[in-house]
């Protein structure tokens, strides 16, 4: 896989949420600044790196089964290393080495920027090397960066966690909150619209926390107001926010500021008081309904998501009623659900009156249908309005065999609509009639109304043209002399969906 050029190449596996997306990211810059080169799909990289998640009960199992199939491959490719990296690997540390001898460096959420330095530190000494730091070192977004879309992006505020969900490991493997200072948060904004970007999305673990370390309760509502200034910027975007946290003041600059979509998930997790409280979620349904009121009093527009936990210990009949009870009032255009599972480590993993697995199946089956209902409900009033969707790249499987491009409105719903006779590229924006809607898209039969091209269009052309340059690490904190250079979406609520 060296190929001609003599280079590695390295491949990165990532699992897990919006943060670990943002991470691999910054990986994959690091390794091409060191000289390595992004693998193609024939034969084994030189490099694989796993970016691991923990908040999911089958991480370990996942992980230990992908790094049981590579061990064929290590033993006939000379000189391939393996890497693990991220949330598993800070709680596992040296088990992983143990488990799987193999492994060559083990890394954890506060040392990434470690990873290049460790790789050859292992390929030297010959054994591996685990290192894993208790506090972060560098904040992510001071680091190179290989981004994987040219027109959307990744903007970290915040790292880390205060809140203590009794479900939820993040806090205690990416440690407390730290806050970016704004300025340093405009100024990576301003450098990824200099590189052709016309969409950012926020990111954090618990995003409208931010200012919690600054000293200001309204630091968030006034970084939207102020990226909201930004020239060229046409959608902002955040994620995940925290009911405890999202205050009025934000509503307001979601309303006010006309490049702030109008598209919001807010994580319930349930719909129960007595749950939410063995939780420990410091917010009760009315709480929480109360600020779905205030945001459709806003923008009646918005299009709201969330996460729902099914079976969390101790959850009875009735506590699942008042969840189904919360959808009902909601609507959410969509949701995020999950059937609890044990988080080794947090307190409700040890919590009595574990719900039987038939019984959770049961229960997350109707959720999943009534949602199902709302969703399709909700996208049907979309059908006769004209939109605007920025042509995303990877969004349609069926896209060739239908003859469709897809993209995305600006409450974020996914829009499969007709090849226009023109080009376009991902990063341009056109104008569709919605004629038919289905629970998870929209669809635009009719010919498309308007093409406009982008600065992002032209920038995602740009990398079509020359897909075999090296790119240049990236650096993405406070800005240094000279023109600042560049920083990608899934929807859902960081890590645990705080």
């Amino acid at each position: 896989m060296s190929g001609d050029s003599g280079l590695k190449s390295y491949k990165v596996v990532t699992y897990g949420c919006q943060m670990n997306v943002h991470d691999s990211e910054r990986l994959s810059g690091l390794l091409e600044d060191a000289g390595y080169v992004k693998a193609t799909s024939d034969g084994d990289p030189d490099l694989v790196v796993f970016n691991t998640c923990a908040v999911r009960e089958n991480a370990d199992n996942k992980l230990y089964g992908n790094l049981g199939q590579l061990a064929p491959a290590k033993t006939r490719h000379k000189g391939m290393q393996i890497a693990v990296g991220g949330c598993l690997a800070q709680k596992d540390r040296d088990t992983i080495v143990r488990k799987a001898p193999w492994v060559d460096v083990v890394f954890g959420t506060h040392n990434i920027g470690h990873l290049p330095a460790l790789l050859e530190r292992a390929r030297i000494e010959q054994q591996a090397q685990v290192e894993i730091l208790e506090s972060l070192e560098t904040f992510p977004s001071t680091l190179p960066t290989r981004r994987e879309s040219a027109y959307a992006a990744w903007v970290a505020i915040s790292v880390g966690c205060n809140n203590t969900c009794t479900f939820c490991i993040v806090p205690a493997l990416r440690g407390k909150e730290e806050d970016r200072r704004p300025g340093d948060v405009l100024a990576e904004i301003e450098a990824l619209v200099g590189e052709g970007v016309i969409e950012v999305t926020l990111l954090g673990q618990n995003v409208n926390a931010y200012g919690s370390d600054l000293g200001d309760r309204e630091a968030f509502s006034k970084l939207l107001r102020a990226a909201g200034q930004i020239e060229g910027l046409e959608r902002i975007r955040f994620t995940s926010p925290h009911p405890r946290d999202f205050t009025d003041d934000v509503i307001a600059a979601m309303a006010e500021t006309p490049n702030v979509m109008h598209q919001l998930h807010m994580p319930l997790q349930s719909g129960s008081d007595t749950v939410l409280k063995a939780m420990r979620r410091s917010y009760r349904q009315e709480r929480f309904l109360g600020i779905i009121r205030k945001v459709r009093e806003a923008m009646p527009d918005a299009a709201i998501s969330t996460d729902i936990i099914v079976g969390f210990p101790g959850e009875t009949e009735e506590d699942f009623e008042q969840t189904m009870h919360t959808v009902r009032e909601a609507r959410f255009a969509n949701a995020f659900t999950f059937q609890y599972s044990k988080r080794p480590g947090t307190p409700a993993a040890e919590m009595a009156d574990q719900i039987p697995k038939a019984v959770v199946q049961e229960r997350y089956n109707r959720l999943i249908a009534l949602q199902e209902e709302i969703s399709w409900e909700e996208n049907k009033k979309q059908v006769g309005r004209t939109l605007e969707v920025l042509v995303a790249e990877g969004e349609g499987k069926k896209d060739d065999r239908t003859d469709r491009l897809s993209g995305r409105a600006p409450d974020n719903r996914l829009v499969h609509f007709t090849r226009p006779a023109e080009p376009v590229r991902p990063g341009d924006v056109v104008t569709v009639e919605i004629t038919y809607a289905a629970p998870h898209h929209l669809l635009a039969e009719g010919p498309t109304t308007a093409v406009r091209r982008t600065r992002a269009g032209d920038a995602w052309e740009k990398r079509q043209a020359a897909p075999a340059a090296k790119p240049a690490g990236v650096m993405l904190g406070l800005p240094g002399i000279g023109a600042p250079a560049p920083l990608a979406v899934a929807p859902a609520g960081a890590c645990c969906g705080d």
